[in-house]
């Protein structure tokens, strides 16, 4: 059964609090969000990524939270080949066609999450609103999302019943200093090999998450974080910390490449956030 929830009233409305948040609702059209002066003048990281997803076709279609909630990419798991996901015993990807598959976070599978405007959201510290017939919760992006070594039914958190209602950035989030850049195998209409958003807030903190390289969006640790906002950063400096953000990567058998793609984002990203 196919459930419509465009028709629920205001379900696609951007509403802005009076400290320059943002309330969307989940039916918002992907485009609508690109487009938006406001979004791209507060959030433009967020808009960025929006522009980013797929072809204009699919932007006009496509709403926030269907984007938020796809499912793996995975060719095994898409043509029903038996895998971890649909109920087979092993991953045929670990030593298969893996080029796309997860450097970071993987295992027992290796599937890395489709969302561009997800990579973006993390990077803002976005909360996700959820609904049931009966109650609604709200909860950081980062818990929305969970790792095949915590279930492998699921992607979400999502209960039976239970939707995604809305995304809420906070006002700590605008403004700043915001990227996102997004790397394909071709130069359009295509999902990320690598992508990467960074904010430099207001309040000089940094966030940075990436996109195309584990199975939900990957934020960069904390510590390397921290030591951009600090700022005076040389060559050097940025080399060790986009080396050290990548420490825990575990190619697989074809997607060396992106350990290569992933540390050339963030030194970029770096280099942006501290001109």
């Amino acid at each position: 059964m196919v459930v419509d929830l465009r028709s629920i009233p205001h379900s696609d409305a951007l509403e802005w609090s009076a400290d320059g948040g943002v309330r969307i609702g989940a039916a918002a059209h992907i485009r609508d969000i690109a487009r938006d002066g406001r979004i791209g003048e507060r959030f433009p990281a967020l808009a960025s990524a929006c522009e980013a997803v797929g072809s204009p076709a699919l932007r006009n279609m496509g709403t926030i939270g269907g984007n938020l909630c796809q499912r793996p990419r995975c060719w095994y798991y898409r043509r029903a080949i038996p895998c971890l996901k649909n109920g087979g015993s092993g991953c045929p990807a670990k030593a298969g066609e893996n080029q796309y598959s997860a450097i970071l976070d993987g295992g027992p599978c290796y599937i890395v999450h489709p969302s561009d405007p997800a990579v973006a959201l993390t990077a803002l510290d976005a909360r996700v609103e959820l609904t049931t017939s009966g109650s609604t919760r709200t909860l950081p992006i980062s818990e929305f999302y969970v790792l095949p070594s915590e279930r492998l039914d699921h992607e979400t958190v999502l209960t039976s019943g239970e939707v995604v209602s809305a995304i809420v950035l906070g006002s700590a989030s605008a403004g700043g200093r915001q990227l996102y850049r997004k790397l394909m195998q071709r130069g359009a209409w295509d999902f990320a090999l690598v992508s990467i958003a960074a904010v430099r807030r207001s309040d000089g903190a940094v966030r940075m998450a990436m996109g195309g390289v584990a199975p939900r969006p990957w934020r960069v640790p904390e510590s390397v974080e921290e030591d951009v906002a600090s700022g005076g950063l040389d060559e050097d400096s940025i080399n060790a910390l986009a080396e050290r953000a990548l420490y825990d990567a575990q190619p697989l058998s074809k997607n060396g490449y992106k350990v290569a793609m992933a540390a050339s984002l963030l030194r970029d990203a770096m280099r942006d956030l501290a001109d």
